[in-house]
């Protein structure tokens, strides 16, 4: 079957190698020079199964107006005139209850420990390298409010089965030795084990050449158009260089895939939700992160990725904006000098920022839509670099007619019709 991707961030990229592998003949179509130079370049570096959680839950309205309010703030709301951000708030109001929340977490667990073990089945194929650690993720808590807080979030870890701890400071630092200088500051931390770091733009530049040497037609530095339809399907994807025609087609274009719907009538609720991060080199390893942290105060996340930091996190709602900020860089800055001040270089950092594509339950967007021979793979938010070997593989069984590994209820965009 020919199948054409639009995309080759994390998530077209991965999905691309496992449809290439099960045999089918694959174009990707990506308006950048190369794979992952847009969102999936300098992401947390988090691969983070247990973290898995949306957004919108009980008490994040209240929390958002303090957060609002906090000097090195982890929300930014720039006012607009975008009624797509209002709707989409107001989307994200409507999950804040307990009900939505335990129904959105658990689907997000479902496909984010599918894709942990993919994960783990690629590099046993492959051994591709990535700067990977396999030390867990460790959430760290200021606050017994915020200890206390993790409850309902610890009964869907039970309820899949995901490995975790709750630690006292004594825990933890025998899991991150270099917070022994800042102890004072934090009083406890979940500790999840299965959880795993990594590079994200080096994996999937080493996957897309994997998935070359599969036969992946990679076709760079080619802008999308629009989308053909003939009847109840796709006749092809419009590009500057032409039209290209397949039997089916993958949309994985992220914050851009709504636009990329609407003339075909497929409204999805994926708007853009703007995150920075900093890449400082490390100056004393021993002063550094093992693996990732994440200061559930300022909702960033520190991680280790191999002699370098990387620190990220904001969440900024202004559309499809791309400055840099550097009031975001400074919150940045805080938190991992705040957490590792002696580790390494902050005024040698590497600025960045991307949109994730993000849903107002958490949930991406996967499978089948009503044009026929269209399938989506976007609006992964945060954890498009968790939930990409899991998608991937999802999709080329799900494609080709086979049955998948997981339950797919409630990944398709069906689950916005009713």
């Amino acid at each position: 079957m020919k199948i054409t991707v639009l995309g080759s961030g994390v998530i077209g990229t991965t999905a691309a190698y496992y449809l290439a592998k099960a045999g089918h003949e694959v174009t990707v179509l990506e308006r950048q020079s190369g794979p992952a130079l847009e969102t999936s370049y300098a992401n947390a570096g988090e691969v983070s199964p247990g973290y898995s959680a949306p957004w919108a839950g009980p008490g994040v309205p209240v929390k958002a107006i303090k957060w609002l309010l906090m000097h090195h703030s982890p929300l930014v709301i720039k006012p607009m005139l975008d009624a797509a951000m209002w709707r989409w708030g107001l989307a994200t109001l409507r999950n804040c209850t307990e009900a939505r929340y335990r129904i959105n977490k658990a689907r997000m667990v479902r496909l984010a420990e599918y894709s942990r073990d993919c994960m783990v089945q690629l590099r046993a194929d492959t051994a591709i390298a990535y700067d990977e650690r396999m030390q867990g993720t460790l959430q760290l808590f200021r606050t017994h409010k915020q200890l206390d807080g993790i409850a309902k979030d610890v009964e869907i870890l039970q309820q899949y089965r995901v490995p975790y701890q709750v630690l006292d400071r004594a825990g933890y630092l025998q899991y991150e030795p270099a917070l022994a200088d800042v102890r004072h500051k934090f009083i406890g931390a979940l500790r999840l084990p299965g959880d795993e770091t990594g590079d994200c733009f080096l994996f999937t530049n080493r996957l897309a050449d994997m998935a070359k040497s599969l036969g992946v037609d990679f076709r760079f530095g080619v802008n999308i158009r629009g989308l053909q339809r003939g009847g109840a399907a796709l006749s092809g994807v419009l590009t500057d260089h032409g039209v290209v025609q397949a039997d089916r087609y993958l949309l994985a274009l992220g914050s851009y895939s709504t636009a990329m719907l609407a003339p075909l009538g497929l409204r999805i609720p994926v708007y853009p939700v703007k995150g920075f991060s900093i890449t400082v080199p490390i100056t004393d390893a021993a002063k550094s992160p093992e693996s990732t942290i994440m200061d559930e105060s300022h909702k960033v996340a520190v991680t280790r990725l191999g002699d370098r930091i990387r620190v990220g996190g904001t969440a900024q709602l202004s559309g499809f904006d791309l400055q840099l900020d550097a009031r975001r860089r400074r919150t940045l800055e805080f938190v991992v000098t705040d957490l590792f001040p002696n580790g390494g270089d902050v005024s040698r950092a590497e600025f960045w920022t991307g949109l994730r594509p993000m849903t107002p339950d958490g949930t991406p967007i996967v499978g089948p839509t009503r044009v026929q021979n269209l399938w989506l793979a976007t609006g992964h938010g945060t954890l498009g670099w968790t939930m990409a070997a899991g998608t991937g593989r999802l999709l080329a069984d799900w494609m080709a007619g086979r049955k998948t590994e997981i339950d797919t209820e409630g990944l398709t965009i069906d689950r916005y019709s009713g």
